[in-house]
């Protein structure tokens, strides 16, 4: 383990020596972020996953960091160039950009202006005007003049100044300052290509567009970035140029002579040819970063919000994934989501069969024993849901609007085809409405992040890094809730801590073959389940009905024996330990402490034990649009009207208000006080009322206000 890099993880992140240490320590050993997280708090002294993906992701860039600076000490060793004194600057680099700039007076070039002029012995000449010393700077150059190389004095002073352009452009100190403006100074300027405007209208509020780098921010950054990319808009990101070149005048500048007049031209073409476009390309790049970092983080925040939405439950489904022309699909599903019935109504225009629908609806409810009814929020969803609230049933029937976004990305994968492959896409997209409703967790987790409609500019980010945190975001959720070992997918099965998607189909054939497991010991009867991984994922894995109660619960069976223990100790088993909460509040937790279990997983241990297995989602809530509006044409500017918050950005949040068009929330918009983050104000699908600033039908805008 490098010392030097759990000092700067320590420094950079504010932790212990021994937080990091031991993190680092337990992911060496194969350990995950949710098991680090919730059963080694001991070790890590109460480290959340947000932490310890931090120092998970820092230590990975310094590894990184070392085998670059590896690969550079080694090419400049080639070179036979490598002193002590470069070796120790290199080794005393902490950024990739500060090796870099180390090595770029090294680095192999392919033909430059400079590299001419030094292969026609003109690097002495640049020597000797970079000691602003010589005194009749056209006579030392008139002495490197020839008949085959050099023709001139103008033409030596001129190859002169490129050797010279091209040290001030490697110059660390020049590069820095040019950082220094681009970050205190820097504008982004955007034009419209010519003759783009037309087919460019969607960039329009960047067709002239000037703002500060340090104002800009992440989405505007985007969008410019992929007008740009598309050919709509030229980009211009600079500092101004007049005091960034005296700066850098200021540091070669020594003398006032015939030789510093060359160094002063030298520096501007340097400036203009080298120096900027090279920072420029850099600044880009941080920009780019920077502003993935804020997109990638709205998109992780939302999904998160997304996967622990409430769950209905285990309850008969009845689902409709709405439509005019083609029809409302209707699928009936049991608890457990199993496809029991399929076919199609047509309540609505052209055919308007409504009465024969709602027939059809009744009877189906009747047969299947429904509790439930999930309707897609797409096309149609509107009218069908007043057709369900127009019905009377002879039992309590919750209708729930359903977001249907990536359902149909699922209803065409090979995972819905696996599942479901005598049935076609409309069929399996209707299941996944139903399944949504009882546990959105489960559903979603088949389908690509990416594809779940919440978030902004998905596309244009880094993807290795998006995918990355995405991952993260589904894992720690998954492992957060805790997954039912014998009705879990292989999808879902496969995010739990240490299992993936080998493990997780071994499980399934193994519940295929042997039936339903009766303990958490029989997954080490799986193929390839070993030990380690039995660690890992034990722990988020429930088993209901099952012989040991702590089966179905967050307690770690490594734990067990700890429990037992209090069980013995007030003289009853662990089932009335768990039953009866006066046995429980007699628990001395300082009794159990040994020296690898302490207090806060002794804590955790009695907490789980008042509610195993508890769900840690919220309860699920009813919501209706306002009934007299169905169409953008319906909204009335400066009426209020009931919505859910469908996605939310850096910029602002949207809100489905019923009208299939959502509204634009601006964060200017979401409080009366300044934010910084719609996540301060709003959650996803959140129920709010809003009131309507502005209806643009032609261009279908609607933007909206929750202020007071």
């Amino acid at each position: 383990m490098n010392q030097q890099h759990i000092e700067l993880i320590k420094q950079e992140l504010g932790l212990k020596q021994s937080q990091v240490i031991n993190t680092l320590n337990l992911f060496s050993q194969g350990c995950t972020i949710p098991f680090i997280s919730r059963y080694r708090k001991e070790a890590t002294d109460g480290l959340d996953e947000v932490e310890i993906a931090k120092i998970r992701d820092r230590h990975e860039q310094l590894v990184e960091l070392d085998k670059r600076r590896l690969a550079v000490m080694s090419s400049i060793e080639e070179q036979g160039l490598l002193t002590d004194e470069l070796k120790n600057k290199l080794l005393a680099a902490h950024t990739l950009t500060d090796v870099e700039d180390i090595y770029l007076p090294y680095k192999p070039k392919k033909k430059t202006k400079a590299t001419i002029a030094k292969a026609k012995g003109l690097e002495p000449l640049a020597k000797i005007i970079m000691s602003q010393n010589a005194g009749d700077i056209v006579s030392k150059a008139s002495q490197f003049v020839n008949k085959s190389t050099v023709l001139s004095v103008e033409e030596a002073l001129a190859g002169a100044r490129d050797i010279i352009a091209e040290w001030i452009s490697e110059s660390q100190l020049a590069r820095n300052i040019l950082r220094q403006q681009f970050e205190k100074y820097g504008t982004i300027k955007s034009v419209i290509v010519k003759d783009k405007e037309e087919k460019g209208e969607k960039y329009k509020t960047y067709f002239n567009w000037n703002e500060a780098l340090y104002k800009a921010p992440s989405h505007r950054i985007l969008a410019m970035f992929r007008g740009e990319e598309e050919g709509f808009l030229k980009l211009k990101i600079a500092p101004d140029e007049e005091p960034t070149i005296e700066k850098i005048n200021r540091i070669f500048l020594k003398s006032n002579n015939e030789s510093s007049e060359q160094i002063g031209i030298a520096i501007k073409d340097s400036y203009k040819r080298l120096l900027l476009p090279s920072i420029e390309t850099e600044v880009r790049k941080q920009l780019k970063a920077k502003a993935d970092e804020k997109a990638i983080a709205v998109f992780s925040e939302n999904l998160r919000q997304l996967l622990l939405a409430p769950p209905l439950g285990q309850k008969n489904i009845l689902a409709i994934d709405p439509g005019f022309r083609t029809g409302c699909k209707i699928v009936c599903l049991d608890k457990h989501g199993k496809l029991l019935h399929n076919e199609t109504i047509y309540p609505h225009p052209p055919k308007s069969e409504q009465k024969q629908a709602m027939n059809k609806i009744e009877g189906l409810i009747s047969a299947y024993n429904i509790e439930a009814i999930a309707i897609g929020n797409g096309t149609a969803g509107r009218e069908t849901e007043a057709l369900i609230k127009k019905m009377r049933f002879n039992k309590d029937i919750i209708a729930v609007m359903v977001n249907e976004n990536g359902a149909s990305v699922y209803s065409a994968s090979a995972v819905a085809r696996e599942e479901f492959p005598d049935y076609d896409v409309t069929v399996r997209g209707s299941v996944s409405i139903g399944r949504r409703l009882m546990d959105p967790l489960s559903e979603l987790v088949k389908i690509d992040a990416k594809s779940i409609g919440v978030g902004q500019y998905q596309h244009d980010v880094d993807q290795k890094e998006l995918h990355k945190s995405l991952d993260d975001v589904v894992i720690s959720c998954v492992n957060s809730v805790g997954v039912e070992l014998n009705t879990a997918s292989k999808q879902l099965l496969s995010y739990v801590s240490g299992v993936g998607e080998t493990l997780a189909k071994n499980i399934i054939d193994y519940r295929n073959e042997h039936g339903a497991f009766k303990s958490r010991e029989g997954l080490k009867k799986v193929k390839r389940f070993g030990d380690k991984v039995f660690e890992q994922a034990a722990g988020f894995i429930r088993i209901q009905n099952a012989e040991n109660p702590l089966d179905n619960s967050a307690v770690h069976p490594e734990r067990y024996k700890i429990v037992q223990q209090m069980a013995k100790d007030e003289n009853c088993t662990i089932k009335e330990l768990i039953e009866n909460p006066a046995k429980r509040k007699n628990i001395r937790l300082e009794k159990y402490i040994t020296n690898d279990v302490g207090l806060p997983t002794l804590t955790d241990i009695l907490n789980e034990l008042e509610k195993p297995g508890r769900d840690p989602r919220s309860e699920i809530t009813m919501f209706t649009f306002d009934r007299n509006i169905n169409t953008i044409s319906d909204l009335e500017v400066g009426k209020k009207y009931p919505g859910i918050i469908t996605n939310i950005t850096a910029f602002g949040a949207f809100v489905d208000i019923g009208v299939h068009q959502d509204g634009l929330l601006h964060i200017s918009n979401l409080a009366n006080e300044f934010i910084s983050d719609p996540n301060e104000v709003v959650k996803l699908n959140q129920q709010v009322i809003v009131k309507v600033l502005e209806v643009d039908a032609a261009r279908k805008r609607i933007n909206l206000s929750m202020k007071e």
